[in-house]
């Protein structure tokens, strides 16, 4: 396997493809927008919602540098990156943010999967471009766990799963 292809089969994993651990995609599967703005007990607990927008502002700005284009997000501090697009009922808002979550992820892969090894290496602001992917890979993974553990408190996520 080839580092393009060790990288689209994490970029792959990280989202819907079952590997070590749960994928994003299964992570919030059947999630309301109530459950998604749900808050474990403590102060420095975030939301399903809340881990899904910092997920997507990351996403959506390795998006535009693969693309070259101008990326919109205005955040000053990665707390900033949190903000959820809707209020705990506003399940147009949270399937809207699902959808743009599915969207963002494809377009990436695409994009990806366009990339010779010589791109890959170009720069991506301060880290190479397949650096910046990897890290974007580690980083759902670590937010997925969070996820699934919010689930678990709530009583959302199942006592069995089964996959293959």
């Amino acid at each position: 396997m080839n580092r393009k292809e060790l990288l689209l089969h994490g970029w792959a994993c990280a989202y819907d493809k079952e590997d070590w651990y749960s994928p994003l995609k299964e992570a919030l599967s059947g999630v309301s927008a109530v459950e998604a703005s749900w808050r474990p007990v403590g102060e420095a607990a975030n939301t399903i919602w809340e881990n899904v927008s910092h997920l997507l502002y990351y996403k959506e700005r390795l998006l535009h540098r693969l693309l070259g284009t101008e990326f919109p997000g205005s955040a000053e501090t990665n707390d900033d990156t949190f903000t959820p697009s809707g209020g705990p009922d506003d399940e147009d808002a949270w399937q809207a943010t699902l959808l743009r979550m599915e969207s963002v992820h494809r377009h990436i892969h695409e994009q990806l999967a366009l990339l010779t090894d010589e791109e890959l290496n170009q720069m991506a602001t301060y880290t190479p471009i397949y650096q910046n992917v990897m890290s974007l890979v580690l980083h759902d993974a670590f937010h997925t766990g969070q996820i699934v553990q919010i689930r678990k408190l709530q009583g959302s996520w199942p006592a069995r799963r089964s996959f293959e």
